[in-house]
């Protein structure tokens, strides 16, 4: 199946082609024809799955109709993170190149005052974080009352960052009957809430059953040392052919020192955490994109929406504490129905085993375990370290000198 047969405009499908894409993923199939329809979604899909475009491709062909007035934007695309926000604008460049979109994005670490410019001259699409928006609409520099169509993307992960009340003040100040795609990785309670407020009626699609992994991912579980785990990392490393990889770590700090470990060791790496500047995060996500590096050191920040399709390897340097955060963290490998490949690196203690558990009894399976050598390899012999061979002949004819008694002079 392609994607003409799913309603797209002439445009949209020519930008879809040039992109190399042919096929629809399944929840791109399902959701898009729905959209066009004007229905509202839910989409309960895992990362890795094309949810992306199953929402910008069709918001093209509904907003080339019509035009942006100031202050008041046509659409409203909310996004849990910087990095997820910045990918949605590039799908949009991406797919909507043959058409005259104006866009806009709502961001933290850019400058108040160029966002309000961009709004002045009206925008057809506004993509933006939760909290940036209300400073915005705070000032009354915003107006939501001619939205046409709202995304409520990653929903789990602003729950997870404890942005559910902004979102629940901007649905309600949407006060235009509107169209709503609402896209979530699982469904806890307060979510599903959400959706039952917000959502008239809606389609629901599910691509995967809530909080699975993807079958092409190769998963392992490595039990080290706690004092082992660099060193278990530099092994995987070294061991497995890594073509790019992600390491996840927990905290902004054992990010910090995991990068400046293997940045010691000779390997190329970058860091992503939020301490970071805007600049430098999106500097660091292009170097990798890229492969002007090999490795990325990353806090769950960038564990959705980190747009590189082909990613050989992810390794959890931390169990997730989270048994939901383990699937988004993996989902980065093995995307598209290509193979990829996950270790876990977890020690022994009360915490990783409750943590480990946790995934397997969501997963409903064990994850498989490997047993790493960590033994340091038995450092080879100088010549000067061999030990000395007897001389030939010692004995009887063996030279004065090596066996008349040195005499003490000072006697």
């Amino acid at each position: 199946m392609g994607f003409d047969i799913l309603g797209l405009g002439e445009k949209t499908l020519s930008a879809v082609a040039d992109a190399g894409y042919t096929e629809p993923t399944p929840i791109q199939a399902q959701a898009i024809p729905q959209v066009l329809m004007g229905r509202d979604i839910l989409g309960i899909a895992q990362t890795g799955t094309g949810k992306t475009a199953s929402f910008t491709l069709p918001m093209i062909d509904i907003l080339a109709e019509g035009r942006a007035r100031a202050r008041m934007p046509r659409s409203l695309i909310l996004e849990p993170t910087r990095e997820l926000a910045v990918q949605v604008a590039e799908n949009f460049e991406k797919y909507g190149k043959n058409h005259k979109l104006s866009m806009a994005l709502l961001i933290g670490g850019v400058n108040f005052a160029d966002q309000e410019k961009a709004l002045d001259r009206g925008v057809d699409v506004l993509i933006a974080t939760p909290g940036r928006l209300l400073d915005h609409f705070e000032r009354g520099k915003l107006l939501l009352t001619g939205i046409d169509i709202l995304v409520v993307d990653e929903a789990d992960r602003m729950l997870d960052m404890g942005f559910i009340p902004d979102v629940e003040k901007i649905c309600e100040k949407i006060s235009k009957q509107h169209q709503t795609l609402f896209f979530s990785a699982t469904m806890p309670p307060p979510i599903q809430r959400l959706t039952d407020q917000f959502l008239d009626d809606p389609r629901k699609i599910e691509v995967a059953r809530a909080s699975t992994t993807a079958k092409t991912i190769k998963q392992s579980l490595v039990t080290v040392g706690p004092r082992e785990k660099r060193k278990a990392l530099r092994k995987l490393i070294k061991e497995e052919d890594v073509k790019n990889g992600i390491i996840f770590c927990n905290r902004k700090r054992d990010v910090k020192e995991v990068y400046a470990s293997l940045a010691r060791h000779g390997f190329s790496v970058g860091q992503l955490h939020g301490d970071m500047e805007q600049r430098e995060r999106l500097a660091v996500l292009s170097d990798f994109k890229e492969n002007a590096i090999q490795l990325l050191v990353a806090s769950d920040v960038a564990a959705r929406g980190l747009d590189v399709p082909d990613v050989s390897h992810v390794f959890n340097f931390d169990v997730p504490s989270h048994a939901e955060d383990y699937v988004h963290r993996i989902g980065r490998t093995g995307r598209a129905g290509r193979e990829g490949t996950a270790f876990t690196i977890a020690t022994k203690s009360r915490d990783d085993n409750k943590y480990v558990e946790a995934i397997e009894k969501m997963a409903d399976e064990k994850l498989p375990r490997v047993t790493l050598d960590l033994t340091p390899p038995k450092p080879k012999l100088a010549a000067d370290d061999l030990p000395m061979k007897p001389f030939v002949g010692m004995g009887p004819c063996m030279p004065a000198f090596l066996t008349k008694p040195v005499l003490n002079k000072s006697k």
